[in-house]
């Protein structure tokens, strides 16, 4: 069983476009899918995995509802968990967050970058209240972002001062922030929050990987690739390098996730 905590995918319609879209702002990468929930779907397949969280993230707060209703309708579907978003600067987020509730969804993304907010900016602190109120998990993306440039929004400092804010479930994407991993090391290792995996090979060197999972432990590492982006058998291979119990890895690849989500799993 592997749990994949941390991908994307696009309603058909606008696929093509956003995929496109997001390479070019992101230097070119090359994506491994198309951007749709059936190309996911067989990716998944070939490399193993069984159920994928797909991310949603409203750029503007125009975006809000039809996200949520997406990762309502992905929800649907056999092997996939959506996550909704809110948009800090929309009027009716807290609204918003109580429709995601409603809806079934088991989680928010936030992006900083994208949404052009610091993480620890105090405006955030209703939205993160009332998060931590419905009980929700809350994904950021944490560090550097290939399509922006400095200051990023969301560095293990920000994130150390919006924590205390929270009540629910905080993950920091990216093993705890891309670019990040003495800072991350120092500032985030042992603290209240979970670290996904995702875009970790070939972009982090091993040494560091091996040190954040032992100051971490593996109890809080969540297995995860950010597809399209980067494939889910990258990111095993980064994994099964390092020095890790194979209880361990059972943790990481699944039983962590099970037990924040929610899910039985056989």
């Amino acid at each position: 069983m592997i749990i994949d905590f941390h991908t994307h995918a696009f309603p058909e319609r606008i696929a093509a476009r956003a995929v496109d879209k997001l390479a070019y702002a992101s230097g070119g990468l090359i994506p491994q899918t198309d951007g749709t929930l059936e190309n996911l779907k067989e990716l998944m397949k070939k490399d193993g995995i069984d159920i994928s969280v797909v991310l949603g993230i409203a750029t503007n707060p125009a975006q809000q509802q039809n996200v949520n209703n997406y990762a309502a309708e992905i929800n649907k579907q056999d092997g996939f968990l959506g996550f909704g978003s809110v948009h800090p600067d929309a009027p009716d987020a807290l609204e918003e967050l109580e429709r995601i509730k409603s809806l079934g969804i088991k989680g928010v993304k936030l992006h900083p970058e994208y949404q052009s907010f610091f993480v620890d900016d105090e405006k955030m602190k209703p939205i993160y209240k009332k998060i931590s109120q419905l009980g929700l998990i809350t994904l950021f993306h944490a560090g550097h972002d290939y399509g922006f440039g400095e200051p990023y929004h969301c560095m293990p400092d920000n994130l150390l001062r919006a924590l205390r804010w929270f009540d629910s479930p905080v993950v920091a994407a990216h093993w705890g922030g891309s670019g990040c991993g003495r800072e991350v090391i120092d500032k985030l290792c042992g603290m209240d929050v979970w670290f996904d995996l995702a875009f970790g090979y070939a972009t982090m060197p091993k040494a560091v990987a091996q040190e954040i999972l032992d100051k971490h432990t593996p109890d809080r590492l969540l297995f995860a690739s950010d597809v399209p982006w980067h494939r889910p058998i990258w990111e095993m291979r980064l994994l099964e390098s390092l020095d890790v119990s194979d209880d361990d890895k059972q943790k990481i690849y699944y039983k962590n996730a099970a037990k924040l989500l929610d899910i039985e799993v056989i």
